[in-house]
């Protein structure tokens, strides 16, 4: 890069404030964003937003050996929140060995944990897995006496463990996955109304049985069902598989006006909704609970590792971490999971306010506009090089590789190679309109050019046109 080239681009970062486009323009004062991954080291997280207005968390802990929760008022201070202790394993007995998947829920005004536990000693013995539950003496999880409630009442003594519940109709459900006698998997999905917390009010139905190619790798498993309902029905996820890069989301969905204890009503998806992507560096997503974000926008908490290789059993890797996204709706209303969406800021959609249709996509490294799939249409922002005001944007699919104005208008994925005309061709600063909500991302390297939609391509376009207006979701 020439020098001239270098001081017009210095001098153009120094100038930024100065500038007669940012005198009228407000820059956006952002909402704390989450950053993945949330929680480190925290798998089979359960996240949800309580009345109260706070956040609430828990999950295993890799040495699965006791209960914690934490909470926040933002879903992004979930990650530096303080944790407490709720409850210890026990020194002998049935709950002295590993404690799994704890969920946190409130049923007839206490505060319930449920939770998976076997005894100590080693061996087979320390997989004789059952649920349990710990009760909270007070209004307040997080200042209360945790103590034993018992042990849930399951159809059979067998293995049994990740239960949830939920209420649907005014009729509150328990869901959970178990081993049944006389049937050659690790696990199966059941659910049954509840009578109280640890017993059921009715015969339990049997919802899936793992059988499908993607369910059994490496073991038979259904289990960790999580419960939304949303747009007419009830979405039902699960995980399956083993529990390296070969854990996966699988989705069973019912009618809202079925009758839920119908195996009849609900129907599986042939295929995994939710499965390891390299290209985000993301493995073995799952074990997922539901949220929604301060804007009440769904979320989907899972865990996943961020490299593939494991020494040992999966199960004693700590690196399973919390993380969450924001969870899409297709055209028929079922969720769109997309993929993992990788470590960093959770990303964002831009869809044109001059034609909502047309979104900022890319089609391998070509950039696009139009709508393509989910994965391709997430673009996660970064801070910028050229001063505070300045950001850089990258799609989650080429996360080395970031929007680059080129001199003849029209806007390119470029790799980072570090060079200075990189750094002032790859830097913009968005603005969001008070009145619209529309956000701009004006170039630093283009005066008065932002990114637009022009004749169905990506380019530059006068900032202050209507086609450098986005919708930002």
């Amino acid at each position: 890069m020439n020098p001239m080239n270098r001081r017009h681009f210095l001098a153009g970062t120094a100038a930024l404030s100065a500038t007669p486009l940012i005198a009228r323009a407000k820059t956006e004062v952002a909402a704390p964003v989450p950053v993945n991954p949330l929680v480190k080291q925290r798998a089979d997280a359960q996240v949800f937003r309580h009345e109260d207005g706070f956040y609430y968390m828990t999950g295993s802990v890799p040495e699965y050996d006791r209960l914690v929760l934490r909470r926040s008022k933002t879903l992004a201070g979930l990650s530096t929140a303080e944790e407490r202790v709720l409850w210890r394993h026990e020194k002998t007995g049935p709950m002295s060995g590993f404690l799994w998947a704890p969920e946190l829920h409130q049923i007839n005004g206490k505060w319930i944990m449920y939770f998976a536990a076997g005894p100590s000693g080693g061996g087979e013995d320390v997989f004789r897995i059952r649920t349990y539950a710990v009760v909270c003496d007070g209004p307040d999880p997080m200042t209360g006496k945790w103590t034993v409630l018992g042990q849930f009442q399951a159809p059979w003594d067998s293995f049994n463990l990740d239960s949830t519940s939920f209420v649907h109709r005014g009729k509150r459900y328990f869901a959970w996955a178990q081993r049944e006698p006389g049937i050659e998997t690790n696990s199966n999905l059941y659910i049954a109304p509840l009578e109280s917390p640890l017993k059921l009010a009715s015969k339990a139905t049997r919802l899936t049985i793992p059988t499908l190619d993607w369910e059994i790798r490496g073991y038979k498993v259904a289990e960790a069902p999580a419960v939304l309902h949303r747009n007419g029905r009830l979405f039902m996820t699960y995980s399956a598989s083993a529990t390296d890069a070969r854990y996966c989301l699988g989705l069973l969905t019912a009618d809202e006006n079925a009758d839920i204890m119908d195996p009849n009503a609900w129907v599986k998806s042939p295929q995994p909704v939710f499965t390891t992507c390299r290209e985000t560096s993301v493995y073995g997503p799952g074990h997922n609970s539901f949220t929604v974000d301060e804007k009440g926008r769904d979320v989907l908490v899972y865990h996943g590792r961020d490299y593939e290789a494991i020494q040992g059993d999966p199960l004693f890797n700590p690196d399973r971490h919390t993380r969450v996204q924001r969870l899409y709706y297709k055209a028929d209303g079922t969720p769109d999971f997309g993929v993992p969406v990788g470590n960093g800021p959770l990303p964002e959609r831009f869809a044109s306010a001059a034609d909502p249709k047309a979104m900022l996509a890319h089609d391998g490294l070509r950039l696009i506009a139009g709508n393509p799939s989910l994965p391709a249409t997430q673009f996660r922002q970064t801070a910028g090089r050229a001063g505070p005001q300045s950001v850089m944007l990258s799609p989650i699919l080429l996360p080395d590789h970031y929007l680059v104005a080129a001199r003849d208008g029209s806007v390119i994925l470029a790799r980072d190679d570090r060079s200075t005309d990189f750094a002032m061709r790859s830097q913009f600063v968005r603005f969001t309109d008070d009145r619209s909500g529309t956000v701009r991302f004006v170039s630093i390297a283009a005066a008065g050019k932002a990114l637009a939609v022009v004749k169905n391509a990506i380019r530059l376009a006068g900032s202050r046109d209507a086609t450098a207006r986005w919708i930002a979701d």
